[in-house]
């Protein structure tokens, strides 16, 4: 017990980032708390977007990045050798090297290709589908997208027709589109669902 406690009180950080002083006007914001679990690099990108008025403060982005860790993340931290941390940087890539087994693998572009309308799936949930695949895949295939989208819609729909018709050519106008047809999709489920009246 007294071991673990005396390795804990251990700074990792060199003196330089050790002796800095805090800016007195620093109020720290709040973190989403790394679990050991999701991307580091996603990790440490949140974190920089909220220290990013302080970046350039390296011994005060060091001091700050243990309050984003979780209890799994913090035993990473307390082994960390003492002294041999010296730059935010370092810390960061130490940080995603311990917990790279995590980091979110970008879906290859074939994947789209797979994708296609179910059978009484809906306009809105099979968008919903397609659209979050293609936020996983890096790179920008704005036209790849338009056509697996077309693609994936049974050869009858009317958004299928419409984009044969009246080809787009980019990911707005798709989504424009798509809406359009949604909302007529919205408008014909509330009108089933409506009691009919009897005169």
């Amino acid at each position: 017990m007294s071991k673990a406690l005396d390795r804990i009180s251990q700074s990792p950080f060199t003196h330089r980032i050790e002796r800095a002083e805090l800016p007195r006007w620093f109020h720290q914001p709040t973190f989403a708390i790394y679990n050991g679990w999701t991307d580091p690099v996603e990790h440490v990108s949140q974190f920089n977007q909220r220290m990013a008025v302080h970046s350039r403060d390296e011994a005060l982005m060091c001091k700050v990045f243990p309050s984003s860790l979780g209890p799994m993340a913090m035993r990473w931290f307390d082994a960390l050798k003492p002294n041999s941390i010296d730059s935010f940087k370092q810390l960061t890539q130490a940080f995603a090297s311990c917990f790279i087994t995590s980091s979110r693998v970008p879906r290859p572009l074939d994947s789209l290709l797979s994708l296609s309308m179910r059978e009484r799936e809906t306009l809105k949930a099979y968008s919903n589908r397609y659209w979050e695949m293609y936020n996983e895949i890096e790179g920008n295939y704005d036209d790849v997208a338009i056509s697996t989208f077309k693609k994936g819609l049974p050869t009858e729909h009317g958004l299928r027709k419409s984009l044969i018709g009246k080809p787009v050519t980019s990911v707005r106008q798709l989504m424009d589109r798509i809406d359009k047809y949604k909302r007529v999709e919205e408008d014909q489920q509330t009108g089933k669902g409506k009691a009919k009246v009897v005169p």
